[in-house]
């Protein structure tokens, strides 16, 4: 990733990091961990910046030394490795995970951990949460090369995105530095579960509005300033600007999740068009398919009559569901439909993407779940769309059933009841 950091965040960065370090040692029992970055003036199998479960330094750097070759694959291809950190001359080995920090679809460092014993999914799922919330803090200095990278003009428009990315940066660091307290407290899976679920609704919520007025300066800059700004300027704001918005995209979802989980997301019926909600989500994931060979279908008989439902959640059912397909096709047809039937809204997606092996099938729902440990440095997103769509359908008193074949395709379909207009 082409990053260059600010030297006055840097002292931020590395508190940030050793909080981070401390938090993983803690979640494996008092392990030992280890955290590197891999920023362009660092070398490419990543710079150590922070330790932790160590005795002395010595005994951090020993081991970083032994995994240098594990840190350089896991950086390199954004997968996970696992090997051994153990002395040679000890009598066993410990199991060490080495876990790619990820940021816009690249790495940007890696977490390592090494337990004391056998962890179980819950503890893995939350190491994994906290290798992707790095991946966040370390995409900062890749988000101000693109301002950067801006005309003068353009800059200072953007000074503002400038200062609360700052301001972002302390936050999150605060947020670490309460998290790992309670984490020292609480050793429990239950009490670790509940600060995952804290620190994922601060996290989404107080990230909203430094990236809306970031999302709100580059379009700005880009209705105003047109005749004033290069080419290559104007294509790194919608560059920024596609990032933000997706990246609002998915704080909205984990936003979305979290106010589910604790009943705070009320249903709203209103009057509603299925075939125009239909016609926005094709439009909506348009940019998802540029360059690839896929032609979108529709299958709505007419007249498809007006029902009464959540327009909103109904939206963005359609919208994950088309998207998700829309990210696993490379070439081939998608083909969204709807009927309505004995009181319920059916709808239906096929797609003759990559399909979906059985064993996978099961998991697809669940948080963060991904088939392929290599998807998240492939495709966008952090693997929550599937699980928001179950949690919508349920609230809605709704269903699914899912039917795949690896390399013939996927078909999803929901029902939800509803009643006409």
């Amino acid at each position: 990733m082409q990053a260059t950091r600010n030297p006055a965040n840097d002292e931020r960065l590395n508190r940030a990091l050793r909080i981070t370090a401390s938090q993983a040692s803690s979640l494996v029992g008092g392990g030992t961990s280890l955290v590197y970055t891999s920023f362009d003036d660092e070398p490419a199998a990543g710079r150590l910046r922070a330790a932790a479960g160590f005795q002395t330094a010595d005994e951090a750097r020993e081991a970083a030394a032994r995994l240098a070759r594990l840190v350089g694959e896991a950086i390199q291809t954004g997968e996970v490795q696992s090997g051994s950190a153990s002395d040679p001359s000890a009598a066993s080995e410990v199991t060490t995970l080495v876990i790619p920090l990820v940021a816009r679809d690249q790495s940007v460092g890696a977490l390592v951990v090494s337990p004391t014993a056998t962890i179980s999914s819950e503890v893995r799922e939350a190491v994994d949460t906290l290798a992707w919330a790095t991946g966040i803090q370390l995409d900062y200095p890749g988000l101000e090369t693109v301002y950067r990278s801006l005309s003068t003009e353009s800059e200072k428009h953007l000074e503002v995105a400038d200062e609360k990315n700052d301001e972002l940066l302390k936050l999150s660091e605060e947020l670490f530095a309460q998290d790992i307290q309670l984490l020292r407290n609480n050793e429990k899976l239950g009490k670790i579960e509940k600060l995952k679920n804290d620190f994922i609704e601060k996290m989404s919520r107080e990230l909203h509005t430094p990236l809306n007025s970031i999302i709100e300066a580059a379009i700005t800059v880009l209705s105003s300033e047109m005749d004033n700004i290069s080419e290559s300027s104007q294509t790194a704001l919608r560059h920024a600007l596609d990032e933000g918005t997706a990246f609002q995209r998915t704080l909205q979802n984990i936003l979305d999740l979290w106010r589910i989980k604790q009943d705070e997301l009320p249903i709203e019926i209103q009057e509603v068009s299925v075939a125009d909600v239909i016609d926005e989500t094709i439009f909506s994931v348009q940019e998802t398919l540029v360059d690839k060979p896929v032609e979108i279908q529709t299958d709505i008989p007419e007249p498809l009559p007006r029902i009464r439902t959540d327009l909103a959640k109904i939206n963005q059912i359609l919208f994950l569901l088309l998207d998700n397909a829309a990210k696993f096709i490379e070439q081939g047809t998608i083909t969204i439909g709807a009927r309505y039937a004995n009181d319920r809204l059916h709808c239906w997606i096929d797609d003759t993407g990559i399909g979906i092996c059985p064993d996978d099938q099961k998991y697809i729902w669940n948080e963060f779940y991904q088939v392929d440990d290599r998807a998240s440095a492939r495709y966008r997103g952090a693997g929550l769309g599937l699980t928001l769509v179950h949690d919508l359908l349920v609230l809605l008193d709704g269903d699914s059933m899912l039917q795949s074949e690896p390399g013939t395709g996927t078909r999803v379909e929901f029902s939800i009841p509803a009643v006409l207009a």
